[in-house]
Order: structure tokens, then sequence, then C-alpha cells
């Protein structure tokens, strides 16, 4: 096998095997069939690239078919984002289809099926097909109108078709086999009765065809050969390939189904029906809220089509399901954007800065370059003047040994300019800094060759001039969700992990330069990030949205939070070895410390679940968890905790125990589950260990009068 077949994904291998089997490549045909009911999202982005990128790579056409067969969810607003989402993705379908198409086709084909005797009308509810379809081990039982004659299931058919009879009053079901192994096969819907306006048929059709009998039907009527699918469709794959069985032509492409695994991302939902209720919900602002996973809030944020390409071609095709770190979509949008967005300056936290020795009505105008990344990006004037902004945090006044910034009696450079140093401020009635008063060194300009200009200092400044500065709105953007996996928790709603602070609004400088920008410019704002102009910038009022950050927040504190209970588990080791108690107190507080600044819920989940084993050290810190960390008692698993309390009130440990006593009696439990470890507890009252203390002891007491 040649270097570039190793390379190749496993459908590429599929393909390839095909074509050397005989397969016409001029027969390849693939297709892109996303149901309007939503606007398409990052994980549509993966099959998008797929699709688009085989018919690139065979030069074969790619069809764009809505599946639209629920007029209850569907609209022509989705239909018309998913159409923009892909050409700003950067492809162009050969044919632009819908499932409703094909209405009469898929029509005609099912009185087929029930004059063949394999499709029979179901007048149960939906409740008795649910009891009669049986388990995956056990199978299901007949309908008793199964067996209907043709003549009556064509007849109710065509009166269900005429809009005869209410929702929920007759189904079309195939008729395949109810013992299945595959529950799909026993019996599947074909088609149901809707009466709800269609956004292309109207009102001409009161029934609609299931997905699972459209799908495979409207891939063969246009000839697709390899239809794409994500994983879950793995075990339609057989129903796909009955309901060809029963109209397929020798003659024609059979389509064939492959399944690839889905792009999951962690720090974000990718259900449609979530996002709608976000959405709805008014938790954020629309669809194309920069915070949600679309494509669309992903465009407006100011990611570009060519970071989610490059996203979906580093994860690649794979046939097992995993998790990508949301780091790595934004590793692929900073690695674009540092080629191509230009560096400008902007204050998003002024603080005036006043140059004493700088000439009252001096101005200058100061070469910056425009992006270090592109030879060809030259440089624009940048004005300068006495008085200028910079942000807060990058003065103290008085400044530790390792502060690289500004701060009273030390030199730091303001970038393209020259050399301050720090002299005094001025401060209002409440002690706030109002002005941060400076001398420059007039001989150090940036790219002048003087000695002075060459000399070494602390820190560069970024900063902009008061009086040429442009005010913005700038919206700054974070993950809209505290927790990696947010909507994975048993009996947690995912909208209890929405960041509060996924959105902060602030008024900021820029430099000139930018006042011309337009929706949808990029921009590195040096030192801060990268930004785009927003949809709601207008010629009066600049908006920025903040992009991305130039490091990985999120990376470095999640490092942080899993090194700090790292370590304040190794500290736990030293509470079994000091000698007293206040020394024990000490090293408890300040591990209490660390796990109250720790908020994210799947690390304490896992922590908590780690530590419940026979090691002392490992039940106490696991028992300290539940003591310190911000997480109620409601939202551990009872099993855990259970398990959790049984092992610590048998530890060894005095301390284990004590704690353990401690946390039934002050957590917030109910008296059922502290009941339950009752007899435990009566075990270390009758039968003290060697190891019990008089605190222990007193501890015990307490509980058993509460209980």
């Amino acid at each position: 096998m040649s270097t570039e077949e190793k390379s190749l994904h496993f459908i590429e291998q599929i393909i390839e095997e095909n074509l050397s089997n005989g397969f016409p490549q001029d027969k390849l045909r693939f297709r892109f069939p996303p149901e309007p009911n939503g606007y398409l999202h990052i994980g549509h982005a993966k099959s998008i690239c797929l699709n688009f990128g085989l018919g690139l790579k065979y030069n074969a056409p790619v069809n764009l078919r809505f599946d639209d067969t629920n007029p209850a969810k569907e609209e022509q607003e989705y239909v018309d984002a998913i159409k923009e989402d892909l050409q700003w993705l950067g492809f162009q379908w050969d044919k632009e289809l819908y499932a409703s198409d094909y209405f009469q086709q898929l029509y005609d084909w099912a009185i087929l099926l029930i004059k063949n005797g394999k499709a029979y009308v179901d007048s149960q509810s939906s409740e008795a097909m649910a009891e009669q379809k049986g388990t995956p081990s056990q199978a299901g039982v007949d309908s008793p109108y199964r067996n209907r004659s043709v003549e009556e299931n064509l007849a109710l058919f065509e009166r269900m078709k005429n809009g005869e009879f209410e929702e929920g009053t007759h189904i079309l079901r195939a008729k395949i086999d109810m013992a299945s192994s595959n529950m799909l096969m026993r019996d599947p819907i074909m088609y149901r009765v809707l009466h709800k306006e269609h956004h292309r048929t109207g009102n001409d059709w009161c029934i609609y065809p299931m997905y699972d009998y459209t799908h495979g039907e409207s891939d063969y009527l246009e000839q697709v050969s390899h239809s794409i699918c994500t994983l879950e469709f793995d075990m339609h794959r057989e129903l796909y390939n009955w309901f060809l069985d029963q109209i397929y032509d020798e003659t024609k492409v059979k389509p064939h189904q492959y399944e690839f695994a889905r792009l999951n991302l962690n720090y974000t939902v990718m259900s449609k029906r979530k996002l709608l209720q976000l959405v709805q919900e008014n938790i954020v602002n629309g669809w194309d809220d920069p915070r949600m996973p679309t494509i669309s809030g992903l465009r407006r944020r100011g990611y570009t089509s060519a970071a989610i390409r490059k996203f979906c071609e580093n994860i690649g095709v794979a046939k097992r399901e995993n998790i990508i770190d949301y780091s790595l979509l934004e590793f692929c949008l900073r690695d674009d954007l540092n080629k191509t967005a230009p560096r400008v300056m902007a204050v998003l936290d002024p603080v005036k800065v006043v140059i004493t020795n700088y000439p009252e009505e001096k101005e200058e105008l100061l070469d910056a370059e425009n992006n270090q990344e592109d030879e060809n990006a030259g440089f624009r004037k940048v004005p300068f003047s006495k008085e200028l902004y910079i942000e807060r945090e990058d003065f103290l006044e008085v400044a530790p040994a390792k502060f690289f910034r500004l701060s009273i009696g030390n030199e730091v450079r303001l970038k393209n300019a020259y050399i301050i140093k720090g002299e005094s401020v001025v401060k209002d009635e409440n002690g706030n800094i109002t002005e941060i008063h400076v001398t420059y060194d007039t001989d150090s300009l940036s790219g002048s060759g003087t000695e002075a200009s060459k000399r070494k200092v602390a820190g560069t400044l970024h900063w902009v001039s008061i009086k040429h500065a442009v005010e913005a709105e700038v919206r700054l953007y974070d993950r809209l969700f505290t927790d990696e996996a947010p909507d994975s928790h048993k009996e947690k709603n995912f909208l209890e992990f929405i960041n509060q602070n996924s959105l902060e609004i602030v008024k900021g400088y820029v430099e000139p330069s930018l006042a011309s920008a337009v929706a949808g410019d990029k921009f590195q704002f040096q030192r801060l990030g990268y930004f785009n102009v927003d949809k709601d910038a207008t010629g009066s009022k600049l908006v920025f949205n903040k992009t991305v950050g130039l490091k990985d927040a999120w990376e470095e504190k999640g490092k942080k939070d899993s090194n700090s209970i790292n370590n304040s588990l190794k500290d736990i080791n030293k509470y079994f070895k000091v000698e007293t108690r206040e020394e024990r107190i000490a090293i408890r507080k300040a591990i209490g410390e660390t796990l109250a600044g720790i908020s994210n819920y799947s690390l304490l989940q896992n922590s908590l679940k780690k530590n419940i084993n026979n090691n002392k050290s490992s039940l106490l810190f696991a028992n300290l968890i539940l003591k310190y960390a911000p997480l109620k008692s409601s939202e551990y698993d009872v099993e855990d905790l259970t398990k959790l309390y049984l092992m610590s009130l048998r530890s060894e440990s005095t301390f284990v125990r004590s704690r353990a006593i401690l946390n039934l009696l002050n957590l917030e439990y109910d008296f059922d589950f502290v009941n339950s470890f009752k007899e435990e507890i009566l075990k270390l009252e009758a039968n003290p260990p060697k190891s019990s203390t008089e605190r222990e002891k007193e501890f015990i007491e307490q509980i058993i009068n509460k209980l």
C-alpha cells in the first residue's frame, strides 16, 4: 500500500475499493441532507466538509437535499440560513433538492408496498404500539390491524391522504418482522397524519413520510452512490436497505449507507432542540449569537471559514465516537487569524496617562507595522500626543518584583513610540486613580536607531491617543457553559451550567484607523486578542466582538484546577503526620480554600469518585470535597455518597471517621439518607476502634441524638 493510500480515511478507502472493483467514477455522487428545523452548527460542518470534500477529491457532484418531511418544525428561514452557511464555508452544491420534491413518488411507492402486502394501516394508539413492539430481548406482538386486506389498507390510506382523519388516529407501517433483533425493523412507521402547512407544498398533503422511509428512497431517486451518515444511523442501515430493495431497478445505482463518528465538542451542546431552547428562552440573542456553536454564530463572532475547514480536517473522519477539545477549534482560528488579521491598538479598560514633559500641542504620526506575519501588509500611521489611554491593569502604583508593566519609578515602552517612566498619580475622593503622570525619553522613539531607543525596559504597553481615539462598544464573549459536558449529567438540566459571565459589554477606545471598519472586518487588538466588527455596527457607532484571546485561558484554568486538586491531595498526606490540632486545622483550611475556588462540575465529580477507595488520605480528601467544594450535596451521585460514607465510617483513621460524621451532621442531607448509616454509627459507639478520640466520641453522640 502506498503512503497516499495509508493516509486515506476509511470512507475514502471504501470509495477507492469500489472504483478498483469496477464502479464507474462518473457514477459517484454525494449529498448533504440537512433538516430545515434549525441552524447548522459546528457538528454539521464536519459532515459538510466530508461530503463536499469527497466531491472535490473525486470531481463528483454533491447535492444539497433538504429533509423537509416535518412541517411542524421546519421553516424557510432555516433553509435560507443553511444555504448561506454552506456558501460561506466555501462549498457549492450541484443541485438544490427537497424531500418534498418526491412526495408524490414516495406516496406511489407506498401504494405499491400496500399492494404487495408489505405495508398496512395501523389504528392503534401510540401507547399501544409502543407496548406491543417488545424489547431488545423480547419479540414484539403483531398489531391487531397487521392483516387488514389490501383493499381496506388502500382505502384507509387514501382517506388519510385526503385529510379525513385526525392526527394520531392512523399511521402507515411497513410489514417487516415483529421478532427482529433490530427494533427498527419491527414494522416501522412510514407515514403519519399531520394537518400542518408545509413551507413549500402548502396544504397539498395531510400525510407526511418518515425520515427512515424518505432517506434511502430520495438517495435512490438522485442516484447518490455513497450515503454518508453519523453513527447513530448504524442500526437504521438495515431498514434503509429494506426500503430500497422494494423498489430497486438493477439498471440504476443502488445507494449504500456508511456511518462515521459525529463531532462531539466539549463546553457546548449539539442538540438542535437544546439550541432552540437557548434561543426561545432568550438565554442567547438568536441563532447567530456569537456564543452559539452554530456556523452563523461562529461567523458573527469572527471565525473564518478557513479555520473551520482546517479544524474539520485536523479532527479527521473516524468510526469511533470521541470528544474534541474546544481548544483545538480555537487553535485553528488563532493560527489562521495570526496570518491575516491586521494588528491595531485598542484599550478596553482605560486609565488616563499624561506625559508631563511632552509639548502641549504637539502631535506625531508614528509608523506601526500592520502584521509582522505578512511581509506585504505594510505599515500605517498612528497618532501620538500628550494624553493617552492605557489599560488600567497595566499600572500598579507599588508593584511587585516581577511586574513587567508601568509603576512609579519604573520604565516601560509604549508600542511603536517612546519609553516612559511613572512619576505620580492623581486620585479621586474614593482613592481611585484617575490619571497617571509620566515622563518620556525624547530620544527613545522606536526604530529611530538611537542608543536610547535600543535600551531594554521591563515591558511594552499598547495605548491610544485620547485626542484621536474612537469610542467603540466591545462585546467580550466567553464560552457559554462552565462545564465541559453540560448535557451529560443525570438529573441535571444543562441550563444549570450556563456561564453567567459569557458576555460582558464594555466601552473601549480604538485607534482612528478603525473608524472606517465595516461588519466582518477582523483585527488583532494587540495584547488583548482577536476581534471583529459586529453586524450591529453603524457609521456612527463601532461594535466589536471578541473572537478569541491570544492565549487559551480555559486550558490554563483547567490545568490550574487539576494541579490544585493534585497538590491538595498531596498536602492531605501531611494531615496524618503533623502532631497538633492547630497544624491539622491549618492544612484543612488551606485545602478548603483551594476546593472552594474550583467550579468545574465534572472535575469535582470525577475527583470525588476517584478518591472513594480504602486509602485514608483519599477518603479524607473526598470528604473535604463534600464540605468545601461549591457543589450541593444533591449534585453528587447517591451511590457514590453511600459508598464513600460506608467506607469512611469503617476507616482505620479517626480523622476520616470524624469528618464523615461531621459531614452527615452539617451538610444538607435528608433524614432518611443520614439514618441509613445509623447501624454503622451505633457499631462505632458500642465498639470504639483503638484510634478513637474524645472528639470523635462527641460527634457520635451528637449524630445519635439527631437520629
